[in-house]
């Protein structure tokens, strides 16, 4: 073969078929071969990869890339080239983020595109989310120029999305969204909570913790897991009806998970995803008020069983939910802080440490969950594995490594994390997307910045 772009050389690298001592070699973005150590001809660069472990680079298909307070999208090319830079730390080579407006998409597209291609050090692409009549007209045309991936938020009824910008839904219109979205060969990605349950919990909560002291506690209690069972539930039932795929996003509790495994088993076709932070944090976790998120931390029991749903093969991917609102934004205390934080930092490191380190679930098991799993539900048809002609988008990692997680390891621009004094045994050494070293030692490389490409998909 001609001269390789690059050579990531004497690695233990994750193929399709399991670990194998390997050599990768890039050329123009692509993967062009797999070899043995050393075999296949020269390379312009060489990587040395020795006592390091080459795995795909994770696909994050839950984020938020926002402007400060503001997580609605990405106003300037620096809303992307920080949260990108945090998804490259934590081993991302690929972001998917949900836009949200009251006005039709379609007018802002090619401006999304370039805001955030001026930024991006990673590949990106998008989920709409559907809320307006215009925007269910719109539809068709934002699927076909590739984002076959809308969300609702069932949860926003009356006035409850008016801090999103948002009008309220209603069942009708879910299911004449779940109709177009099955006709054109999309997914949806529902928000599954029912509000209206929540609105009672919320002020009989109100009543008995007015200062909001119980903190986590309360706050899982005033959406607790039957909130969002009862929705997901709804919402597959009506995909069912309407021959609609669905991607269960953040999928929080036991609950909910056993909802979506049952109506799976009735003829759903739903993937299952949840979030690094319900895998590793929950309401007896003393991290206060930055803890707030939808759905909220839950208690032990239900952490335990999206791990054990992980073993058993019913989640199918796992995503960070990543929000970049300042620090300040949980300011007030449990009632007044807003929901959601940072988590592409630190994506590979936690996920490693608390799945594979401390539990002892595959490696392979969990890379695929990051990376073949959501390529495959969301579109994303050349990325996702380690193999010749598909994107070289790679992570290298340090699986013998301590460190603490610290501000200084955080590149969001909410320099805050739930992670900061966590203990991590796995590192991120080297990040490459696209065939481009976008973290090298450690270190975000400024030329990175910009590179980043707009990544038009198509459902299988």
């Amino acid at each position: 073969m001609d001269q390789a772009d690059t050579r990531f050389s004497n690695g233990t690298v994750l193929l399709p078929d399991g670990l194998a001592q390997a050599d990768v070699l890039v050329t123009g973005g692509r993967i062009a071969a797999i070899t043995a150590p050393g075999a296949g001809g020269s390379a312009a660069q060489v990587i040395d990869c020795t006592g390091l472990t080459v795995v795909p680079g994770a696909i994050d298909a839950h984020i938020h890339l926002g402007h400060g307070s503001d997580i609605a999208r990405p106003r300037v090319p620096g809303d992307a080239a920080s949260e990108t830079g945090a998804a490259a730390t934590g081993g991302v080579t690929c972001i998917l983020s949900y836009v949200m407006s009251a006005d039709p998409h379609g007018p802002a597209f090619d401006d999304l595109i370039a805001v955030t291609r001026a930024g991006a050090r990673v590949d990106f692409g998008f989920h709409f989310v559907i809320a307006t009549e215009a925007q269910l007209a719109e539809l068709p045309d934002l699927m076909a120029r590739g984002a076959p991936s809308a969300k609702l938020f069932m949860n926003i009824r009356g006035n409850e999305g008016a801090r999103l910008g948002l009008p309220g839904t209603d069942d009708g219109f879910m299911y004449r969204l779940l109709e177009v979205i099955a006709a054109h060969g999309g997914v949806l990605c529902p928000h599954p909570e029912n509000i209206e349950i929540a609105w009672v919990l919320r002020d009989r909560m109100l009543a008995t913790d007015p200062d909001g002291l119980g903190g986590l506690a309360t706050w899982n209690a005033t959406r607790p897991p039957l909130v969002e069972a009862e929705a997901l539930q709804r919402i597959l039932m009506l995909s069912r009806a309407t021959g609609t795929r669905v991607h269960a996003v953040h999928t929080s509790s036991g609950a909910a998970l056993t909802e979506a495994v049952r109506q799976r088993q009735a003829g759903a076709e739903v993937s299952i995803e949840t979030c690094i932070h319900y895998l590793t944090h929950d309401v007896t976790s003393p991290i206060g008020t930055q803890g707030k998120v939808n759905p909220p931390l839950r208690d032990p029991a239900d952490r335990e069983a999206l791990w054990q749903g992980i073993r058993d093969g019913q989640v199918d991917t796992i995503a960070t939910d990543h929000i970049h609102r300042p620090a300040t934004s949980k300011d007030g205390g449990i009632w007044k802080a807003q929901p959601g934080f940072p988590g592409l930092d630190t994506f590979l490191p936690a996920l490693l440490t608390e799945g594979h380190v401390q539990r002892g679930i595959p490696l392979p098991r969990l890379i695929d969950m990051v990376s073949r799993a959501p390529a495959r539900a969301m579109g994303l048809a050349t990325k996702g594995a380690i193999r010749p002609g598909a994107d070289a988008d790679l992570a290298v990692i340090d699986l013998n490594a301590r460190w603490t997680v610290g501000k200084e390891h955080l590149a969001t621009d909410a320099a805050c994390s739930i992670y900061e004094g966590h203990e991590m045994r796995v590192r991120v050494v080297h990040t490459v997307a696209g065939g481009r070293i976008v973290l090298r030692d450690g270190r975000l490389q400024p030329d990175a910045v910009g590179t980043g490409r707009y990544v038009a998909r198509k459902l299988a």
